[in-house]
């Protein structure tokens, strides 16, 4: 079992896909802070808080010279329709179906429910530093007062 990265260690540069069609990849934000919020599914109780909780602080996190990326498995048409329900400030991306960025970090996932298993996304933040390594993270994530703490610990980095 290969170890995945943590603290200290350079972000994998794995290209992810905007809501948009537009792809994008960690390493394009070299040179600034960087906050990865990784979530199970669009338009679901939790992820729908913790999503408008980072766009409520999204002036925060700029003025803090940190952009923010939401990332989930959801395909692209299905994250343009979240961010018009809730006016969304966070932009959001498309992990590959395999061997996407959430795979890379560990955070894909058996899980179970119900006697039933299927492969998930564990909730988990990455601040990554302007050097694009990983400054901290949180995982398992609790969604109430999070972005809250991470916009804490981005002002300090």
């Amino acid at each position: 079992m290969s170890s995945f990265p943590g603290v200290g260690d350079p972000l994998p540069d794995v290209a992810l896909t905007l809501s948009d069609g537009s792809t994008i990849r960690p390493g394009d934000y070299a040179g600034q802070k960087l906050v990865l919020f990784f979530y199970p599914k669009d338009d679901t109780p939790g992820c729908t808080t913790e999503n408008q909780d980072f766009s409520a602080l999204a002036g925060d996190f700029a003025q803090a010279g940190a952009a923010l990326l939401g990332i989930s498995k959801d395909p692209p048409k299905k994250h343009l329709k979240f961010i018009e329900k809730y006016a969304l400030a966070a932009p959001l991306a498309s992990d590959a179906e395999t061997d996407g960025l959430s795979d890379a970090l560990g955070i894909w996932t058996e899980k179970s429910m119900y006697g039933r298993t299927y492969m998930g996304m564990v909730r988990s933040t990455y601040l990554v530093g302007a050097d694009s390594r990983i400054a901290r993270v949180w995982s398992p994530v609790k969604v109430k007062g999070h972005a809250a703490d991470v916009l804490e610990a981005a002002k300090a980095l």
